[in-house]
């Protein structure tokens, strides 16, 4: 199962989340930045390609939502309603992401096998 993380600039909160889930079985995991001048900014055919995308904040998932029409359905674009206050690789931003992505990526694993 591909797993898109995103935030505004790709370089504090979906990368690390990324790197954290890079690991967990059965997940390849990805980023990309809302910002067009984001080292990985959101794309298409990114969008395209993966099953679920996980938004840091609820104004990611509305810019996925309106300005990409080939997306996963609405149910597949979770919110983790975590701000931009967090430094890369933080603790603190790792155990908020691994308790709040954790569980919807082990629950759409499940209703995907």
């Amino acid at each position: 199962m591909r797993v898109l993380f995103v935030c505004t600039a790709n370089k504090l909160r979906s990368p690390t989340a990324e790197s954290v889930f890079r690991d967990y079985p059965g997940i390849e995991s990805l980023s990309a930045g809302t910002d067009p001048h984001a080292p990985t900014p959101l794309s298409k055919e990114l969008i395209e390609s993966v099953d679920l995308i996980i938004a840091m904040e609820t104004h990611h998932r509305e810019r996925i939502r309106k300005k990409y029409k080939q997306r996963p359905a609405d149910g597949r674009i979770i919110t983790l309603h975590i701000p931009d206050e967090y430094e890369r690789d933080d603790p603190a931003l790792i155990e908020l992401l691994k308790k709040r992505a954790g569980p919807v990526i082990r629950q759409y694993q499940h209703q995907t096998e």
